[in-house]
């Protein structure tokens, strides 16, 4: 019947509900008792299903996890809205962050003492305020201290570990974080501190509407991640088409109609999604409960917390096995099934181009009036943006998709008898079942055109959050600013700094102010004041323009942005005072006097390491000794020696032996918000699972493929066809519509792209790199599904597959 078309559609009846139902029962009891092969197309049908099913309840998971998150997060919030401070009392406690660094890994830590001998609240996962030298860690700090690599962050807490912080006061798992008791007194090595009356935010303040750009990356982020896995539960509702379209027609044989048949092939698919409903629940069960163990960009979930939302879990129970029926229908509509045969058009109907670009074409209709007017907002018309953006992200990744079988098929047609014999058994089988081919490669063709959309809206926004912090990484690694409460503690600070392990310098600056021994002329309540600087020349070289310096030379920089176009106090031969009562104002009565040298030199000011610029009086040791400062703030810019590997580390260990809640800050030259480096990580982890869905569908779709020619493999081998012609055979039929839907997925990404920035008000511009980078990680999966199918196929290729029962 190679070359008759189709019969004429019979007409038809009106079917009751009832006969639906028994028809769809049929059908699955056809696919647990046709015996082999229907289980075998049923078990790969629920394979398929069910890795999509698993990943869309993680997706509908999403929600209440950063919720719980959050909320844990919220209860142990010491922030505090409004200018309220608590005073000390009986019940307060003092606190004060001691976050630190170890080996790139945050750790969150805070010191406390009680203000007085009540019951001061407790934080979340304690179950008492930690005395002096005592600590509370989490169950992850304590693991990585108890570990080999954690010798170096043992010596930074001089606390004696007394138990761990429950799962109600962690964010997550895999967080680190502890809680430290200190003495009062050490509160006197701390830069700043605050007291409690009670943990967790009590009134929370109302929050600022995400940036526009940022909100698109989250609404064209999920479309991208979870469109490929609709489109793959919707492929493998279609394994095994062509041995149960004979089963069928055995069907028609005993009397049944064309529609009946139909009816009963989505009860097949109707049954194999419900078994996948079933094993995507239980590689769901099985994921969350290894959940907990799992950390991506420093972000964990316990598995407590990995609840799907109730209403999307009834909509994906119901909405997956429709799919499946529906698929099906559709599938069957250009097949006619016979008593005597199946017929597949010889000269199947060319594939309708118009409505496959009606699609792409609506969705530009619904982004293009988006463009420069993307905003979060707030009320309706934010959310009416948000879902016509996603709404036509949509439309633009489906069209490109749904472009995909007619773009292979219109060029497979043009492939005439030329080429190797691997080539040709290729093009011949790919004329004859593009579709098939199509659809295996569909999945990666919307996730690269929708990656590379994002990777566009990603580096845009990346210019437009980051910003240039002024720091110079090369001229000092680390900043460390450090408590002291003279001059003498400053010097003995550099000192131990100098004597750690893997620093090779150390720019020393120690700060304080001098005022004018008279107050002003125009406002006799105003006294003048200027900053004065003590550093050693190599360090001084880092903060104002000086050709050359010597240990006791002075200089000046003048500061009109204070004292306007008229010279401030601080010249050559004046005198300053140093003396300052116990609120930091100047204490002329009690005046402590130093006069500045007649020598001083006028120099222009230079933005340090740290990219600050000071002003006023700058003295080298030798001119000004520091300990006549009587409340100076210390400074120390390190340079790392590059050949000690944790140098970093041993730098924040000296730090902490000077204050408790000391942190150290790696200067970097430019920094970006919290809120961009979420959502970053959790674009890049949701991309990872669904990379991992794609490759494994892909495998699922190949071996399929390879299960329904195994007969026509075993004929091929028998009549003495090489194993490497069949091999090079499959790849070529990979690669045609792998390179064919990469280029198709490029095309609608760059377009995508484009209006995504548009909407944002971005200038139009292509991130090459990633577009290489997305092409290569889509062929790359192609070539290792390829790869993992050659084992089977070679053991597809024996004589013994012409057996038949």
């Amino acid at each position: 019947m190679s070359g008759q078309g189709a019969p004429a559609e019979e007409a038809r009846p009106r079917v009751s509900v009832a006969r639906w139902a028994a028809d769809l029962a049929m059908g699955g009891r056809f696919a647990v008792t046709g015996g082999r092969e229907s289980w075998a197309r049923t078990i790969m049908t629920a394979v398929g299903v069910g890795l999509g099913v698993a990943l869309l309840l993680l997706a509908s998971s999403v929600p209440h996890m950063y919720q719980q998150r959050n909320n844990r997060g919220d209860a142990r919030s010491t922030l505090s809205f409004g200018d309220t401070q608590v005073k000390p009392g009986p019940d307060t406690l003092r606190i004060a962050d001691a976050d630190t660094t170890y080996h790139d890994r945050d750790i969150d830590g805070t010191v406390m003492a009680p203000d007085g001998k009540g019951t001061p609240p407790l934080p979340p996962g304690i179950d008492r305020i930690p005395a002096a030298g005592e600590m509370w860690v989490s169950p992850a700090l304590k693991k990585l201290l108890d570990s080999g690599d954690g010798k170096l962050l043992r010596d930074r807490f001089p606390y004696r570990t007394i138990g761990v912080i429950g799962d109600g006061g962690l964010s997550g798992p895999t967080e680190l974080t502890y809680y430290a008791g200190i003495s009062p007194k050490a509160f006197g090595h701390v830069n700043s501190s605050q007291h409690l009356d009670h943990w967790g935010l009590e009134n929370k303040g109302k929050n600022e509407p995400l940036d526009p750009a940022l909100l698109l990356l989250i609404i064209v982020g999920c479309v991208v991640l979870l469109l490929p896995v609709l489109i793959f539960i919707a492929t493998a509702a279609r394994f095994g088409g062509e041995r149960r379209d004979r089963r069928l027609a055995a069907l028609r044989l005993v009397g049944a109609d064309i529609h009946m048949t139909r009816r009963i092939a989505a009860g097949e698919s109707l049954f194999g999604s419900l078994l996948g409903l079933a094993v995507g629940a239980g590689l769901f069960l099985l994921g969350r409960g290894l959940a907990s163990g799992v950390d991506v960009w420093g972000i964990s979930f316990f598995a407590s917390d990995i609840v799907p939302s109730a209403p999307l879990a009834l909509v994906i129970a119901a909405a997956v096995p429709a799919l499946a029926v529906v698929v099906t229908l559709i599938a069957l509509r250009g097949i006619a099934i016979e008593p005597l045969g199946v017929v597949r058009n010889a000269k199947p109907k060319r594939r309708r181009l118009w409505w496959r670009m009606l699609l792409p074409l609506l969705g530009l209709a619904l982004l293009l009036p988006l463009a420069g007017g993307f905003g979060a907002g707030t009320g309706g018309g934010g959310d009416m943006k948000a879902y016509q953006a996603a709404a036509g992200a949509v439309l633009l990744l489906i069209g490109t998709t749904a472009l995909l079988p007619w773009v292979v098929e219109a060029v497979v047609e043009r492939f005439g008898g030329r080429g190797s014999v691997p080539w040709q058994l290729a093009t011949r089988r790919l004329q004859l079942s593009s579709g098939t081919a199509s659809r295996a490669v569909s999945g990666i063709t919307v996730a690269v055109a929708g990656a590379l959309a994002l990777q566009m809206l990603f580096a845009s926004v990346q210019a437009q959050d980051s910003e240039d912090t002024g720091q110079d990484p090369n001229r000092a690694q680390l900043m460390a600013n450090v408590p002291v409460s003279d001059g003498d503690q400053a010097r003995d600070a550099f000192a131990r700094y100098r004597a750690t392990k893997g620093v090779s310098d150390l720019l020393g600056v120690t700060e304080d102010y001098v005022s004018d021994v008279r107050p002003s002329e125009e406002d006799p309540s105003s006294i003048g004041e200027e900053a004065i600087t003590v550093a050693d020349c190599p360090t001084l070289r880092e903060v104002v323009r000086i050709t050359s310096c010597a240990n006791g030379d002075v200089f000046l920089v003048d500061s009109p942005s204070y004292y306007g176009e008229g010279e401030g106090f601080a010249k050559p031969g004046a005198q300053v005072n140093l003396t300052y009562d116990e609120e930091g104002i100047p204490n002329l009565k009690e005046e402590k006097l130093w006069t500045i040298p007649a020598t001083a030199t006028k120099v222009k000011p230079r933005q340090d390491p740290a990219g600050g610029e000071r002003t006023g009086i700058f003295a080298t040791p030798a001119a000004f000794d520091v300990a006549n400062l009587p409340d100076p703030d210390a400074s120390a810019m390190i340079r790392l020696d590059p050949k000690v590997p944790d140098g970093i580390e041993y730098v924040r260990n000296a730090s902490v032996a000077l204050s408790p809640a000391m942190d150290v800050m790696r200067l970097s030259s430019s920094s970006q918000s919290d809120e961009f480096q979420a959502i970053r990580k959790a674009l890049f982890i949701g991309a990872t699972a669904t990379l991992l869905l794609i490759g494994a569908s892909m495998i699922v779709t190949t071996l399929e493929q390879l299960r329904e020619r195994k007969r026509l493999l075993s004929v091929l081998v028998a009549f003495g066809t090489r194993r490497t012609t069949l091999s090079w055979s499959v790849l070529w039929q990979t690669a045609v519509p792998v390179v064919l839907g990469l280029a198709l997925s490029i095309a609608g990404g760059l377009a995508l792209g484009v209006m995504l920035l548009k909407m944002v008000g971005q200038p139009l511009a292509v991130d090459w790199s990633g577009l290489s980078t997305m092409t290569g990680i889509g062929g790359g999966v192609i070539l290792l599904v390829t790869l993992v199918s050659l084992p089977p196929l070679w053991r597809m290729m024996r004589p013994e597959g012409l057996r038949t029962e």
